[in-house]
């Protein structure tokens, strides 16, 4: 039976980029995915794009490019990643320049686009699903709609010779699920076979979560040499078979434990995890040790997919005004406290227009909240922080601001302050008919 490795080398945008260049040089893989994209990533990557139309993908894109690409190209290693974010065009040109300047001009570079379905959604005027309202209810506040595009088109730019495959907005396992598909040929309805497969790309793609990052909890889940973390491979049969594993010698661990942990994250219904590709079922994996950080996972299964696609709104929710301040020695607690209630009162005496305004002491109660907190011991040192939310970026600014005047307008010996204004960039989801979002594959050589 034929087997491919996949490599993780990335799970969020700001990831570390050594796991990456380890597994290239020693992982013995044939992809390596860096998966970069969250919920509100490309809502803000679509602000970048508006300031400049040449940017709005991934800020580390060029770092990881450089560091990997040379490797890659001398062993044959396909890339796969969606740090095109709301520009992919951009990013596999930038991609290409960068090939050039490392002697790689031969290099293939395929970015995928079509999902950026804010034209689509604003004529549907579609229902939000977090809460009651509509698309077209959010006005001039909306931002960015993309809907997350399956891995059909990945796998079809692989299958066109491409070295570098990078999309936009797309499911996260669909990233792994790419190089599976284009690797074994398996059909676009062979539930079962992309049931399987998304349960390896949905294991695969937090990469150092499943080898004991996120995991860790000393003294109960102890993880050796977190420093040195290794990223997740994935051996992938042409059956849908899989064992996790890592390279040998690199810090972490993969136990029937972290497996069962990922397997979970982010998993509402088990039976019905919706994917652009396939409906997967998570309900009868089995997942077993069979040797040192080798973990075998089987029984992941799928039904028909949706005639939808799950589209992230991103949108200008409010804005948000925050101060803090530092007191320590004796009596840190009391002056802490006096101070959140001198900025209690100041902003009630100038009258800033909050919906909502936060007083708390970092350390002491910002968590848990007073209730809980009463039963602990005095800190020696307490950090003051007061945070509301406004319509707009004036009143804002009015918080942070009364925080600041604690200098000398408030208790003794007060240090450290610091202010902040911001616009909240929120994220909704819609469902649109996924005939609506129309993707394609756009090559640019090196």
């Amino acid at each position: 039976m034929r087997t491919i490795r996949i490599g993780s080398g990335a799970g969020y945008s700001g990831d570390r980029i050594e796991p990456a260049i380890e597994l290239a040089e020693k992982g013995d893989i044939q992809y390596l995915v860096f998966e970069c994209l969250g919920e509100r990533t490309v809502a803000l990557a679509q602000q970048a794009r508006m300031k400049d139309p040449d940017s709005g993908f991934d800020p580390l894109l060029e770092e990881r490019m450089r560091a990997v690409l040379p490797v890659c190209a001398a062993k044959g290693i396909k890339i796969v990643t969606n740090m095109g974010a709301a520009n992919p065009e951009a990013a596999a040109r930038k991609t290409a320049e960068i090939a050039r300047s490392l002697g790689l001009p031969s290099l293939k570079v395929a970015a995928i686009v079509g999902d950026d379905v804010l034209d689509a959604c604003k004529e549907g005027d579609l229902p939000i699903m977090e809460f009651d309202g509509t698309i077209k209810q959010l006005g001039n506040r909306l931002l960015s709609a993309n809907a997350y595009l399956g891995a059909e088109p990945m796998a079809q730019a692989l299958a066109a010779g491409a070295d570098v495959v990078i999309t936009g907005r797309a499911s996260d396992p669909a990233l792994f699920l790419a190089p599976m598909i284009h690797a074994f040929g398996w059909a676009m309805d062979d539930w079962n076979l992309l049931g399987q497969g998304t349960v390896a790309g949905h294991l695969l793609e937090c990469a150092g979560q499943i080898t004991g990052g996120y995991f860790a909890d000393p003294g109960y889940k102890d993880v050796a040499d977190l420093a040195r973390l290794g990223f997740p491979i994935g051996e992938v049969g042409e059956d849908g078979s899989l064992v996790v594993t890592k390279v040998a010698g690199s810090g972490g661990a993969v136990t029937e434990q972290t497996c069962k942990e990922q397997l979970l994250y982010e998993v509402h219904d088990p039976t019905k995890y919706f994917q652009p590709d396939v409906v997967a079922d998570f309900s009868q994996v089995r997942i077993e040790e069979i040797g040192p950080d080798r973990v075998r996972v089987s029984g992941g299964r799928g039904t028909k997919r949706t005639d939808t696609l799950k589209v992230s709104v991103g949108y200008v929710d409010s804005y948000i005004g925050e101060g803090q301040i530092s007191y320590a020695g004796p009596g840190a607690l009391a002056r802490g406290r006096l101070a959140l209630e001198i900025v209690r009162e100041r902003l009630k005496l100038t009258n800033v227009a909050a919906s909502e305004l936060r007083f708390e002491l970092v350390g002491v109660d910002s968590l848990h909240g007073p209730e809980v907190s009463a039963r602990a011991g005095e800190p020696y040192e307490v950090r003051v922080r007061v945070a509301g939310r406004t319509e707009n970026l004036r009143e804002a600014i009015r918080i942070g601001n009364e925080v600041e005047t604690l200098y000398t307008n408030g208790p003794a010996a007060g240090g450290g302050a610091w202010k902040s204004a911001r616009d909240v960039v929120a994220v909704a989801s819609v469902l649109l008919p996924r005939e609506l979002a129309k993707s394609q594959i756009r090559f640019v050589g090196a």
